[in-house]
């Protein structure tokens, strides 16, 4: 089992910066792991993802150019850093580890709980 536990979410000013960080904890295991995002009234969607080795990343078109995934394997932990953030970006993150690099929810088999993360005018 792998247990995840996202933070750093929270309240910012449109344009302004955030770093999410999922922490795991449980067996080790060679995962990818992925931040997905769920606002309010809408689908899950896909975010970023990054592979075990961190030499393998992917945005979404939405975030591609603002958003940085990374990840410190010693510290068991992802980061997801959030540059010029908009409004639209307001949702709740999750990250979630899998094994395969893909970009839909389903092919993940662990999930956080989720860290809110609103944008303001």
């Amino acid at each position: 089992q792998v247990q995840l536990v996202e933070s750093g979410g929270g309240l910012v000013q449109a344009g302004g910066s955030l770093r999410l960080s999922c922490a795991a904890s449980g067996r080790p295991l060679t995962y990818v792991t992925g931040w997905f995002r769920q606002a309010p009234g809408k689908e899950r969607e896909f975010v970023a993802l990054i592979s075990w080795s961190g030499e393998l990343t992917r945005y979404s078109d939405s975030v591609k150019g603002r958003f940085t995934i990374s990840r410190d394997n010693a510290k068991k932990t992802v980061y997801l850093e959030q540059n010029s953030l908009k409004p639209e970006d307001t949702a709740v993150y999750y990250c979630a580890a899998g094994t395969r690099l893909a970009t839909t929810n389903t092919a993940y088999d662990y999930w956080g709980q989720g860290t809110q993360v609103t944008v303001s005018l």
